[in-house]
């Protein structure tokens, strides 16, 4: 017997945690979007720029839901955001933070939690160098949408922009990518033990 659900493919960490209906569906894309936002209120000092944990939570979302309700989640945390609740880092809000010089991180993050959770659908989130490897690439997506959109709505040459968006943030990236590469293949190891 199937049960409808957004869910396709391969199962990932959430399947594993609950089944899949419409309704656990609805209810974790709204989870998912939620901990973005929660999670880029969070800012951790660090040398050259603070670290948010808004880009962490985008890539255990994505792995963690999968394709396409990571990019549900995701497109929910951007569109909410534009309506007024103030989610985005630094508790903005508003389509002026989406069309300003950061919008493109914002719409990276619907292809970067999409491409995170195709891996994870692929079983590259089970062990931590292909979770990894699954988590960079999820951040270089994000950087790869918001660096032309960061140097259009700036006017910045590209060494300015690489000055700006890029270079202050790499060690933050890296950071996060490890974190998600330690936190997600755990998990599924303490889902996966039997139970006593």
């Amino acid at each position: 017997m199937s049960t409808l659900s957004l869910a396709v493919g391969r199962p990932t960490l959430a399947d594993r945690l609950i089944s899949r209906s419409i309704l656990t569906d609805v209810m974790l894309v709204a989870g998912g979007a939620a901990f973005v936002g929660l999670l880029a209120q969070v800012a951790i000092p660090l040398w050259p720029v603070p670290i948010t944990g808004q880009t962490l939570a985008v890539l255990l979302v994505g792995s963690t839901l999968g394709a396409l309700r990571g990019v549900i989640a995701m497109a929910v945390y951007a569109v909410v955001g534009i309506a007024g609740v103030p989610w985005f880092s630094d508790a903005s809000a508003g389509w002026q933070v989406v069309a300003g010089p950061t919008g493109g991180y914002i719409i990276g993050f619907i292809v970067a939690a999409g491409l995170t959770g195709w891996l994870a659908q692929r079983n590259w989130d089970r062990k931590v160098l292909g979770a990894f490897a699954s988590f960079t690439a999820g951040t270089v997506i994000t950087f790869a949408a918001g660096l032309p959109w960061l140097a259009a709505s700036l006017g910045l040459t590209l060494e300015q922009t690489l000055q700006a968006g890029l270079y202050p943030f790499i060690v933050g990236g890296i950071i996060k990518a490890l974190l998600a590469a330690g936190i997600i293949p755990l998990a599924w190891k303490l889902t996966s033990r039997p139970k006593p």
